[in-house]
Formats: C-alpha cells, structure tokens, sequence
C-alpha cells in the first residue's frame, strides 16, 4: 500500500519558524550502521512567530534520548520530525540518536560512498542526521566534534582541536542546516594557499583518496584560486575563514555542494588530467569549482528564507559563475553555450507538463525543483536586469544587496528593493518574471517607406499548467541594423517593451535595413521573424553582434531540415554557402567556427515541426540529420582537410580556451571527414591522441559512422580502471547507436561488470545516453520506454532523487504520434503504480501524465 498522498506546500502559507537557533554542538561518534549524534541545541521562542509549536523534523531516526534543559523528556514521535512541550523562554534541547550511513542509498544526510562518509544536506538532508527545525531561515553557530579512527576528519568552518581519533570544528558565521557538512575517511591532500587582498592567508586542501586521483587535482585547485580572485576583482567579495576544503566523493546526485568552508564535489566534476577529461570537462569543472564558491555570499553569508526563493541564490550564483567563464574565456563562445543549454533544456521545460515558474508558487517535493528554471532561466533573469539597469547601477545594487542582507535569509522581494532602491526604477513589472511561467514568444514585422523603418513586436507567453492567461513582461530586446550589403547602420540599441504590441521608428535610412533582433540573446524568449534565407545568410556573413550571427546559420540550418522533412527538399545552396564563408573566415575564433558547424539537435528539430503544427517522426528526422552533415561535408570537402591541419596543437596539452577552441574545431571537422574517408582520419587521430578531447573526438566520429569496434574495445581495455573515463565510455555507445539497436545496447551495458545502478554518474551515462539518443528513445517499438521505466522502479527505492530526475525523459510524450504516446504513456503508469513509489518519483509521474 502507498502511503497517504503526499502534503502540497505553498508559498502563500509561509509562516516565521516558532523558535530560533542560537548554538548548534554535534557529536558525531561514527560507526557504519549504528552512528550515535548527540545534539545540543540552544533555542529561543521567535517574537516574529505566530504560534509556538515545538516541531523537529526528523527522518529515519532512532531516537535513544532527549532532553530538555538536562531533564528527560518523552516526545512525540510521527513521521516527519517530533513534538514536546517546552518552556516559555530561552532552553536548551540535546538528543541522541542512531542513524545508520552504510545502508544510506539516497545519498541524503549521512551516508557511506565506498567506505568514506559524507553528507548531503540540501535541501533536506539534515532531518536524516538529527531532530533540527530543518528550515533555510534557521540560521546558527555550528560547532562538530567527530570521533572515528579514520585518519581524516573534516566538517565546516575552522579546525579547533584535535586528538587521537577525534577532531572538532568551528564554523562563526551562522548558516542553515541545509550547509552543513561532514566527511571523515582515508584522504590525502593536495594543499595550497590564497592570501586574500587584505593579506590574510586562506589554507586550501582539494581532498581525494589514495592511489590515482592525486594526479587529477591541480587544475581544479588553479580554478578555485582563479575564482577567489575575480570574487574580489569583479564582486569585492573576500573569503571569510582561515581554510578552505573541497572533497571528491564517487557518490553524489548533484555535480557539487557549496557547504560553508567544506564543498563537496561528485568527483566528476573536481577531478582532471588531460589523459582523462575532454576540453568540456575541463570547462565544467572550472565553472562548477567557481559556482560552489561564489555561493559562499551568494547562498552562505545571504541564504533564502524558504525554498520558493532557491532561484535567488541559484540564479544569481550560476549567472556570476557565467560571468567569471565568459571572462577567464570567450565571452561570445559562452553566451552561445549558455543559449544552447537554455533552449534545450529550459525552454523544453516551460513547453510541456513540468512547466513552473522561476520562482514556484508551491511543491511537493523540492528536490525535484533543481530545475534549469530555476538555475539556467533565474540566471537569465540577473542578466536581464543588469541590462535594464546598466553596469554601473547593478554592481551598486549588488554592494547594497550584501551590506544590507549579509548574515539573512532574504527573498526575492528584498532582491529587487536593492534595485528599486539604488536606481529609483519601479521594477514591479518586472517582477513578473518570477512569478509566470513560460517561454515568451516575441513575434517580429516590420516596413520601411522613405527613409524611416519601424520595427512592430508582439509579445504572448503560451498557457502553462495553473496559469492559462499571462500578462505582458518587461523585455530588453536588443537591436542592430545593417544594411543590404551587410555593413552596420544602427550599432546596438536596446528598446524596452512593456506591453502587448509596441512599435517602434527609426529614421534617416538610405534603404531598407535587415534587423538583428535580440542580440546577445538579451532576453529569455523566443523570436518569430519571418526572414527570407538570403537575409539570414547575410546575418551569418557579416553580423557583428557573435551570437546573432551564430543563430542566424543555426535558424538556416534548422529551416533546412524542416523543409527536408516537409518537402523533401534538397539542401539550401545559400546555408551551405553561409556555413562555407564561416568556416574559412581565419579571423573568427576557431571555437565560434566549431559551434556554427554544429546542427540543432534532433529533438530541436522535433519541436521546431510540433510547434509548426506538424507530428515529429524521431527516425525520419535523424535521417534528415545525417543528409543534411553528408551535404555538408560534400559542399566543404576541399576546405575540410586546410582546416583540420590548421588545427593541429603543437607543445605540451592545456585546457586553455585557444588550444581547446583549435581541438573543438578540428574535432568538428572530423566528424564531417569521416563521412567522406569512411573514417581513416579519425582512425589515426585515435591512434596517434594523446589527450582525452582528442582521443573520445574519434571515437565519436567512427561510431557517428557505425564503425570504430576495434577502438571502443581498446578504449575500454585502456580504461576500464578509471571510474569517470568509463562513464564516457558508457554514454557514448548508448548515445551514438543506432536507432533500432539503442534499446538494446542500454539493456547489454547494465549486465556489464563495471555497471552499478548505485552509483548515479555511471546509471546517469546509461540512461541518459539512452535519452539523448533522440531516434533510439522514440524508436517506434517503444522499448526504450519500457526498458527505462523498469529500471526506474528498481532505481526509486535507492536513490528516488535521481529516479525522479530521469522521469523527465518523458517529458515530451504529447508532442508524438498516438501510438508512440500510448507506450509512453504505459511506462509512465507502470511506474505510476509501483507500491511505496517515492514521493519524489510520485510528483514528477503525476506532473508529466498531467
């Protein structure tokens, strides 16, 4: 039997906490299944508090006593936490409890991974550790002793003493439980240091185990120092402890954790070399080493006051940390990037049945609120107002943001009043951007008439579930004009829309100008233009504005494959000849060149057709696909060869953005070459590569072609030792299958040896290769689905956080032929009817089957 159908929470009901938190003392007396905590917990009665019930959340816990001010108390214990009576005035709570890490597979609170012990707490992990008022707007001084004789033991803030098989920790500054962390194992080391700009020196440990990961820690720790210094160069911020620790740990379901003074990191995401990490991984790790610490003012010192407002932190955070990438890289290339994903992902979420706003009205289980509306578009909308009110006025906002709210649990409101209050703006409408959901779609006409030109925009964001009418948003289009030979009459000019339908004059012109509209992608919406092919073209040839002149190639090439699918058409001459003149065009950064040749992916290509109003064919799409890259490789066949030799990196291997932009691009043309040479390049280049972007760029190029047996055994046989080069391997092959066969070869690699479905990277590369495999998850048979859907079952009751993630897999059911809808939606109730089916799991299911 299920259990009762699980409490809807709403923002609208948020009340203060009864009781405030002054001291926190843990002891922590670890053993694998029978960890005693003993808490010791100072509260005071809330005088902001509208009742005073006494309530701990507590999960999976064996309570084995309690007291209140030294005396025994008998509480009442339900699921979810406790409740006693307790005194009118300040007292003094302590408990012990045993908690078991080892048999811990959901990776919540304390748990065991591979004979370390690490915690996640967020976002409500902490209740598995002790009985707490787990509430982000709890904030308190935590001290932690831990007793274990292994030889590392780490928690937040300062060390304050230590013994044999003991150590304490002291974290000042007050942090929600949800920051609180804790490993203790069998680690080494790699140290270094960061003096502060006022001079203090700051201890830095990048901690991992024994044996080989050692080699894989000096880029992460360049990165760390690289973000420590733009947060004082760029946000004035300085780190606020003596010591600064990062651990990598195997088992995590988030790519990393900013806990106060202690991150911790799934390995993936901290641990390089250039034998085994690809430019990208590089690239990621560097933004995800920076993300986690800039949260330490961004989330730490300023937290959120509930969990509604987790886009405060996160978008402001990952926003900061596109910032520092754009900067220590391409600004241009990274922009794209960040486009690409956000359309991808996040629009794709505000299309179907699991759209929410940036800021959700309520949910049933906020770990499936982790969402790229919440990080990709709340980081869309910082960026947004930073252009609506100027460099300037958004770094003042910001000095005023962390003078005024430093040491609070703040929310969006109190956000925007450090704009309202810096600039004098009325950001009221703006506001509305947190609070409705959906893609705005932003329709584009225009005319010209003696020598003036007026551009006329329409605004409409599409029903979502719970809000079928939306009101007009404040949107900074950005906008250039050139002319028809492709020279720039109006540079960048931002026109701000606030209703329905606005137009807008510009005079003085010789002829009639092609627009660039929305440059720089400044606002999260998307554009309904209709543009002849040979404007797009010029666009692509000679718009100044990067991202402009990347989108306009990437809108040819996805009217191409439309008109292949819907027409049977052959392909354009004037994108082939689009692409060509970027390609040769020696001046543009080879990383730019790389992105223009990629194709919108196969599922944009599906939404691009249901959004025309036609039913996607996922196989026939793919081989709209591969025609489409054969035509281009035939159109550029004498270019191809110049540029993959132009290429060629020289010296000792870096990750920095020139020689990757070089890798990223000749691994594009590969991929284009290998259509042309059955793949013998790619063969030499696997041969012959002495880095991991190189060598995973072949393998990828031959298996694009159904080739490369002999290199995917010998990749294993060179890996099989490496946990994170195996995931590659893993995802690769599910990914780049062919389409009847992706099913299959998913199902073949959960009986391999190396496969754990424990450990969430290495089910993560099965099935989420099975998922990106767009033609192999839609593959008529439906056994994708159903091969998903099992695992998923067996997955809930281990590790339900990442169960629910891979629901989204479905997400797009409706857009698909009724019998492709029908086995998908059998999956999902196949699922649906598990017995004791997770709470997390149960809301995603229920979300997508509307």
């Amino acid at each position: 039997m299920k259990d009762a159908a699980p409490q809807t929470i709403y923002l609208s009901d948020y009340t203060p906490p009864a009781y405030l938190v002054g001291d926190v003392h843990l002891t922590f007396k670890l053993a694998a299944t029978k960890t005693r905590v003993l808490s010791r917990i100072a509260f005071r009665p809330n005088p902001d508090a509208t009742d005073h019930d006494f309530f701990l959340h507590g999960d999976d816990l064996t309570l084995i006593s309690a007291r209140i001010d030294g005396q025994d108390i008998n509480p009442d214990l339900h699921s979810g936490g406790l409740r006693c009576a307790v005194p009118d005035g300040p007292f003094v709570f302590e408990a012990e409890v045993e908690i078991s890490p080892s048999t811990n597979t959901a990776l919540e609170g304390l748990y065991m991974s591979n004979g370390m012990y690490c915690t996640q707490c967020e976002a409500e992990g902490f209740r598995k550790i002790t009985y707490y008022p787990d509430r982000p707007d709890v904030m308190a001084v935590f001290t932690v002793r831990i007793e274990s004789d292994l030889p590392v033991l780490l928690s937040n803030g300062n060390p304050t003493a230590t013994g044999k098989d003991w150590a304490e920790w002291h974290d000042p500054w007050p942090k929600p439980a949800y920051l609180f962390a804790l490993v203790a194992g069998d680690l080494v080391a790699h140290p270094n240091t960061f003096t502060t700009r006022s001079g203090r020196q700051v201890d830095l440990n990048l901690w991992v185990r024994p044996g080989g990961d050692e080699a894989k820690c000096a880029f992460g720790m360049a990165a760390l120092k690289a973000s420590m210094k733009w947060d004082e160069d760029v946000y004035g911020r300085e780190y606020d402890l003596d010591l600064f620790n990062i651990v990598a740990v195997d088992d995590f379901n988030m790519g990393a954790m900013e806990n106060k003074g202690l991150n911790i990191f799934n390995a993936s995401a901290v641990l390089a070399s250039p034998q085994t990490a690809t430019d990208a991984d590089f690239e990621r790790i560097e933004a995800i080493i920076a993300h986690e610490y800039f949260h330490n003012w961004t989330g730490n010192r300023i937290t959120c006051r509930d969990w509604f407002q987790l886009c405060l932190k996160e978008g402001l955070t990952v926003f900061r940390d596109q910032q520092f990438t754009g900067d220590l890289r391409s600004a241009a290339v990274k922009r794209i990037d960040d486009t690409m994903m956000l359309r991808a992902y996040q629009f794709r979420e505000d299309n179907g049945p699991l759209a929410h706003p940036v800021r959700p009205e309520s949910f049933v289980e906020i770990n499936n609120f982790y969402t790229a509306t919440v990080y990709e578009k709340g980081a869309e909308l910082i960026g947004l107002l930073k252009l609506l009110v100027g460099d300037q006025a958004y770094f003042d906002a910001l000095d005023l943001y962390f003078t005024r709210h430093d040491g609070d649990a703040a929310t969006i409101e109190d956000w925007l009043q450090v704009f309202e209050d810096t600039t004098g703006r009325d950001l009221s409408q703006f506001k509305k951007w947190y609070a409705q959901a959906g893609t705005p779609r932003l329709t584009v006409r225009d005319e010209y008439a003696d020598g003036t030109y007026r551009l006329h925009l329409r605004q409409e964001t599409p029903p979502t579930p719970g809000q079928p009418d939306k009101d007009p948003l404040l949107i900074p289009v950005a906008v250039g004009l050139l002319d028809q030979n492709g020279a720039e009459v109006l540079p960048t000019t931002i026109l701000e829309m606030t209703k329905a339908e606005q137009s807008f004059t510009f005079d003085g012109l010789s002829g009639r100008p092609i627009p660039s509209v929305l440059r720089n992608f400044s606002a999260p919406v998307i554009v309904v233009h209709d543009m002849t092919d040979a404007e797009r073209a010029l666009l692509l040839a000679h718009d100044t504005d990067p991202f402009n002149r990347w989108d306009a190639g990437r809108t040819l090439a996805q009217d191409v494959l439309v008109r292949m699918l819907r027409q049977n058409a052959t392909p354009d001459t004037a994108f082939l000849d689009g692409l060509a003149a970027v390609l040769r065009d020696d001046a543009l950064d080879p990383a730019f060149r790389a992105l223009a040749l990629r194709l919108p992916s196969e599922d944009d290509t599906a939404q691009a057709l249901f959004d025309a109003g036609h039913t996607p064919d996922p196989t026939a799409i793919n081989q709209a696909h591969e025609t489409l890259k054969l035509h281009i490789a035939q159109h550029l066949q004498d270019t191809l060869p110049r540029i993959y030799a132009a290429m060629s990196v020289t010296g000792p291997y870096t990750p920095d953005a020139g020689p990757a932009g070089q890798r990223a691009l000749g691994n594009a043309v590969l991929g284009l070459i290998s259509k042309l040479d059955g793949g013998k390049q790619a063969a030499q280049q696997f041969a012959s590569a002495d880095n991991m972007t190189q060598q995973l760029g072949a393998l990828r190029a031959l298996l694009q072609i159904s080739k490369g047996d002999a290199e995917l055994a010998a990749f294993e046989a060179q890996w099989q030792h490496d946990r994170l080069v195996m995931d590659k391997w893993f995802g690769l092959q599910v990914s780049l299958a062919a389409a009847p066969d992706a099913a299959a070869t998913a199902e073949k690699l959960t009986r391999h040896p190396a496969f754990d479905m424990k450990n969430p990277n290495r089910f993560r590369s099965v099935f989420g290769g099975l998922k990106a495999n767009t033609a192999g998850f839609h593959h008529a048979s439906g056994a994708a689905y159903a091969l998903l859907a099992d695992w998923l079952i067996k997955l809930d009751p281990i590790n339900p956080q990442t169960a629910a993630r891979m629901t989204m897999s479905y997400d797009t059911w409706k857009r698909y032929d009724g019998e492709r809808q029908t086995k998908m939606r059998a999956a999902l109730s196949k699922i649906a009817q598990t017995p004791q089916l997770s709470r997390d799991t149960e809301e995603m299911v229920t979300r997508i089957l509307g």
